[in-house]
């Protein structure tokens, strides 16, 4: 289904999906330098400065996966009349001891339709707008390649002589820790210079980019240094950033967040104590309310400065530094 009618009914979806990408990336990139900032969330096509870096790259392919995921859970439940169940291969051998079966998740579909809106968005015909176009179909991979195969046993007295299997979306999350690994390894292709509209230099960019794994992120930028503040670029640096040192449940990757965008941006860590009020000790009372009462902690948090204003403050914490931070569940 093409034109105004398929507008409206899938344009929700649609913007459901890429805020979806928005949220994923913030969370992948909550204590990284780049941290995903506001001024990076439309795709670059429409944002005055046409970046073509690493960064770029995963907005466009997050982006992507998340209009497909939405658009893909959606069909499955039941909000689309023209979409159901992929059963096109049901019936068939998919393996030593299972058949395919079941409801898989449309894929194909939310392929489709995501394809459709998301790719309209690039108009041009440069080494930008092919890039961008590899990066969206890298997150519409990234879906597929995350899904999941669930089965069922069939069999006399519970027995698994047989299974019926399908395949379902993962949780959002899995497709956004795959493509930050494939932002990792994202491969930098030399086009820029030369890389014009001519019909030369069209043929030219299709054929490098075809010769690229689509699962691949590509860019043609090397990335800015986002310890700094760049006002030209929107970049607002890591000074007065929050870090993370202590923790049982932190992981490598965020206990060396302090080291990462403090120390390695030439930046000092300030410890804050700030008094937490939160709601504790939730009762039910009938009928029908819920009390509950204030509990106080103190938390310590870190921050990055400025050497010579710690060095003015002496490095401590005094009253006058200490917040009280109201948080409400």
């Amino acid at each position: 289904m093409t034109g105004p009618k398929a507008y409206l009914i899938y344009s929700s979806s649609v913007a459901a999906g890429a805020q979806s990408g928005i949220e994923e990336c913030k969370y992948q990139f909550a204590w990284d330098r780049w941290n995903c900032p506001e001024r990076t969330l439309q795709l670059s096509s429409h944002s005055g400065l046409r970046s073509a870096n690493r960064e770029t790259a995963f907005v466009h392919a997050i982006s992507s996966a998340g209009v497909m995921y939405t658009l893909t859970r959606n069909c499955s439940l039941g909000d689309f009349d023209n979409c159901g169940c992929d059963d096109s291969r049901n019936g068939q051998l998919g393996g030593q001891g299972w058949l395919w079966g079941g409801c898989s998740d449309n894929v194909g579909f939310g392929e489709a339709i995501s394809k459709q809106f998301v790719d309209a968005l690039e108009t041009g015909q440069d080494a930008r707008a092919a890039m961008n176009l590899h990066n969206n179909e890298a997150g519409r991979k990234a879906v597929k390649s995350t899904m999941k195969r669930t089965c069922k046993c069939h069999g006399v007295s519970g027995s698994c002589t047989t299974q019926t299997c399908w395949l379902q979306l993962p949780e959002f999350r899995e497709v956004g820790y795959y493509l930050k690994e494939k932002y990792h390894k994202a491969l930098k292709v030399d086009l820029l210079q030369g890389a014009g509209n001519s019909a030369a230099s069209r043929g030219a960019i299709a054929e490098t980019f075809s010769s690229i794994s689509k699962k691949e992120l590509v860019h043609l930028e090397d990335s800015p240094d986002y310890c700094l503040e760049n006002k030209t670029l929107g970049l607002l640096g890591t000074e007065g950033r929050e870090c993370l040192k202590r923790g049982k449940t932190l992981n490598k990757w965020e206990k060396r967040s302090c080291k990462r965008l403090c120390g390695d941006c030439g930046l000092a860590v300030e410890e804050r104590r700030a008094d937490m009020v939160s709601s504790c000790n939730c009762k039910f009372h009938w009928c029908c309310a819920v009390k509950c009462e204030q509990c106080k902690k103190s938390v310590t948090k870190y921050f990055c400065v400025k050497k010579e204003k710690r060095e003015r403050s002496g490095g401590g914490i005094t009253r006058k530094k200490e917040t009280k931070l109201k948080k409400k569940f």
